[in-house]
């Protein structure tokens, strides 16, 4: 899933959803439900994302919606075979950026 975010130190929540296209609730509920998602809360509880967070959110994304693995299933993925799965992840990521660069490209021609 290639996705348009600006370059930030921080995107609220409602930016995360949108770029993602999901509702707000299932980044909440994937928060609580995966550790390796951390963002940061202001005195109001408002929820910052890391771009850092961004890309586990990705791997969690393809990993859920993409491939079909329940959350159980998700989870037990991260745990025992991250590295390698997260090396293949940012294969894939890399070209679809790059796919999607040369559609852009193709479009103004």
């Amino acid at each position: 899933m290639y996705l348009e975010l600006p370059e930030k130190r921080y995107y609220g929540i409602g930016e995360v959803a949108k770029a993602f296209n999901v509702n707000t609730s299932l980044i909440r509920f994937w928060e609580k439900e995966f550790d390796i998602i951390k963002p940061k809360k202001n005195a109001k509880g408002n929820r910052k994302f890391t771009p850092e967070d961004i890309k586990n959110l990705k791997f969690i994304y393809h990993l859920v919606k993409e491939r079909g693995f329940t959350l159980e299933g998700a989870k037990i993925h991260l745990k025992e075979e991250r590295k390698q799965s997260l090396e293949k992840f940012e294969i894939i990521e890399k070209l679809e950026s790059i796919k999607a660069q040369l559609i852009k490209i193709k479009s103004q021609l």
